[in-house]
């Protein structure tokens, strides 16, 4: 295997991971409606998920651990499509909320800031904030 493989493999690796948070989120209120799904299928074409990989990780997402990116602007990237899809349905629930500050913190944000943190998330997203605006607030909030 060459080391453009192990590169590839490992990057696919962590898009499945980010997928199944994804995927879990959609889950968190106990069903998943039309609009989740249809993010969860774009999102999935984004990531390069093939039709076997989305079907079996909408079945098993919690064999999927997060595998946060290094790159910070990465992570705020994530925590924009991550709280997006809590809000695909036009609500947040606070199970949806909790969630979100559970992979805030998977994804390497500090513990003691990810309430406030996610709460902000939410609060620009029903804000139609776009994800230079997303990222440039996160930041502001993240300083530590």
């Amino acid at each position: 295997m060459s080391l453009l493989d192990l590169f590839t493999s490992g990057e696919h690796k962590k898009a499945k991971t980010y997928f199944a948070a994804l995927v879990k989120i959609a889950f968190a209120d106990g069903a998943m409606d039309k609009r989740e799904l249809k993010y969860l299928e774009k999102m999935a074409i984004n990531l390069d998920i093939s039709d076997t990989e989305f079907t079996k990780i909408l079945e098993y997402p919690e064999k999927y651990p997060i595998d946060p990116p290094l790159d910070y602007n990465d992570r705020i990237e994530q925590l924009f499509n991550l709280t997006r899809m809590i809000f695909s349905d036009n609500e947040v629930k606070l199970n949806e909320a909790k969630l979100v500050q559970q992979i805030a913190i998977g994804l390497g944000f500090p513990v003691d800031n990810a309430e406030k943190l996610t709460d902000e998330a939410i609060h620009l997203i029903m804000n139609n904030n776009d994800l230079e605006a997303f990222t440039k607030a996160i930041k502001q909030v993240n300083q530590f």
